[in-house]
């Protein structure tokens, strides 16, 4: 009976540590996490150079309307000032570490305007990062459809 408790014990206690959080990935979620937000930071004020170390070489984003743009894309955009934003906000963030992958999250809150015409709308969005030699790097994004700021 006592071996059998015991062998109970340590199957619970390894199938609890395997899905259990680490420091590791803990750290790591913190590390994304703050990473995502530098880069929300960085749309909001165009800074093409901030978006640049952040964005993996082959960065793809998948709107809700179906529009795919690329990181030369989005850098172009910045640099272009195409868009000024007042909010580029996200909340509710969730950081999910897969080993050397990271899905983050979150409901971002944009508003400003772009090529003169003002939008203002929140989207569900989940950013997809990737562990490489050189740290983490933001590698897909895919964005819900529009949800209308209320009034």
């Amino acid at each position: 009976m006592k071996i059998a408790t015991l062998m109970i014990g340590v199957v619970a206690a390894a199938v609890t540590g395997a899905r259990g959080t680490t420091s590791a990935e803990a750290d790591d979620r913190a590390t994304v996490a703050a990473l995502d937000t530098k880069y929300q930071a960085a749309v909001k004020a165009n800074d093409a150079a901030m978006m640049d170390k952040i964005l993996d070489k082959n960065f793809v984003l998948v709107t809700g309307n179906g529009t795919v743009y690329t990181k030369v894309d989005l850098l172009q955009q910045a640099r272009d000032r195409e868009s000024v934003y007042e909010r580029q906000e996200d909340t509710q963030q969730t950081v999910r570490v897969y080993g050397n992958t990271a899905v983050v999250t979150a409901l971002l809150w944009i508003k400003g305007t772009s090529k003169g015409q003002p939008f203002d709308f929140k989207v569900w969005f989940s950013d997809s990062y990737v562990r490489i030699p050189g740290g983490w790097r933001y590698a897909f994004g895919q964005a819900g459809c529009h949800l209308p700021e209320s009034r």
